[in-house]
């Protein structure tokens, strides 16, 4: 293999670290959090189950991983499919036509999995992870249509220290002193109280997924299509490009950490050090699957990840839908009650991951898939 990708085909380390990524949501952590719960005096078992949960405000955990690796992967397909679009003769306008209803799409699966369907108007919550998704790639989409990359760089140097900038403004509704990067006092968390007080996560506050923070989130998603750029130039091998993202993965970590010393890293505000250093992790998660399953060949194993990379969006929703605790109580709670509480606690987590994993295998032996 030399790592040079088929712009007609897929990437399958692409869909296989999707996969990787969903594993943590389709009862990953928790089981990793429960195979740690057998051992309560290994101060790295602590540590690793601490992983598996996001942090309360300031900070970095496995677990916060997870959505901007997602948003990541999503501007690493980009590419693959505008120079496929290109080649086939479609037009800008229909290419960006496509983007906008892509856009729309997520949005509205964000609010069918905030409880669209419960028809509680005035407190639907209008942000969501899926929403974000929508918004962040779609915006880099559509300026990976129009504006060269130089450009792109700037407009995304401009977006972090721009976004730095704005959260430095005390939001004017709460008392002097409240601190500008705490939960009540940042900026973002106003705009979200301003624009829609009763449709936030946490209500009357802010919202993780809000409105202004979506900003430095369209850098998340475009440091992805640059990757994706990357990859699909021809003339530079599969080696190279793998030692190139991981030179540019530390070098966005260090740049990360350095702004860290003067705004924290932090989810919840999607601050421009945790776009750098989630950025980091991304790059270099790809670089990882990229060597290993495209440019070294070693691809069988990656199938059991692939079934769950290309149908994530579908498990996503239906974990939301579907009681998979339930299943999972129905076959192995008996099993899970006759053992100690610590080995219960694996057998049903194991339990719910199975469940998961199976639904989607059979989605795949079907060839049935949620493409939006």
């Amino acid at each position: 293999m030399d790592g040079q990708p088929d712009r007609g085909l897929r990437l399958l380390s692409l869909d296989a670290l999707r996969g990787f990524d969903m594993i943590f949501i389709i009862g990953g952590a928790g089981l990793i959090a429960s195979l740690c719960g057998l051992f309560p005096d290994s101060p790295f078992a602590e540590w690793l189950a601490g992983q598996m949960h996001h942090v309360k405000w300031d900070g970095f955990a496995h677990h916060d991983t997870i959505f901007p690796l997602f948003l990541f992967i999503a501007g690493i397909s980009f590419p693959f499919s505008l120079s496929k679009q290109r080649l086939a003769g479609v037009t800008n306008g229909t290419i960006c036509l496509r983007v906008l209803r892509r856009m729309l799409v997520l949005f509205a699966l964000g609010l069918v999995y905030n409880g669209l369907f419960r028809l509680q108007w005035d407190t639907l919550r209008l942000p969501s992870v899926l929403g974000r998704i929508g918004v962040a790639w779609g915006l880099a989409a559509l300026m990976c249509v129009w504006l060269r990359p130089q450009v792109r760089v700037w407009v995304s140097v401009a977006l972090l220290v721009g976004y730095s900038l704005l959260l430095t403004i005390p939001a004017p509704d709460v008392a002097e002193g409240v601190g500008t990067l705490t939960k009540e006092g940042n900026i973002v968390g106003y705009i979200d109280r301003l624009l829609m007080p009763n449709h936030i996560y946490w209500r009357g506050v802010m919202d993780p997924e809000g409105v202004l923070s979506t900003l430095p989130a369209v850098v998340t998603a475009m440091l992805g299509i640059f990757t994706g750029e990357w990859v699909l130039r021809p003339n530079v091998s599969g080696g190279r490009k793998v030692l190139a993202m991981a030179v540019a993965a530390v070098v966005m970590l260090v740049l990360g950490m350095v702004w860290s010393l003067w705004q924290p890293v932090n989810k919840m505000l999607w601050t421009s050090p945790f776009v750098l250093t989630a950025g980091a992790y991304s790059l270099a998660m790809f670089a990882l699957f990229y060597y290993i399953i495209d440019v070294r060949g070693h691809r069988r194993w990656a199938n059991f990840l692939r079934i769950v990379g290309v149908n994530s969006i579908t498990i996503y929703l239906l974990q939301e839908i579907v009681s998979f605790n339930g299943v999972t109580r129905f076959f192995l709670g008996g099993l899970a009650e006759v053992l100690p509480e610590e080995w219960g606690a694996v057998v049903l987590s194991l339990g719910y991951l199975v469940a998961c994993w199976g639904v989607l295998w059979l989605l795949d032996r079907k060839k049935i898939y949620l493409k939006v």
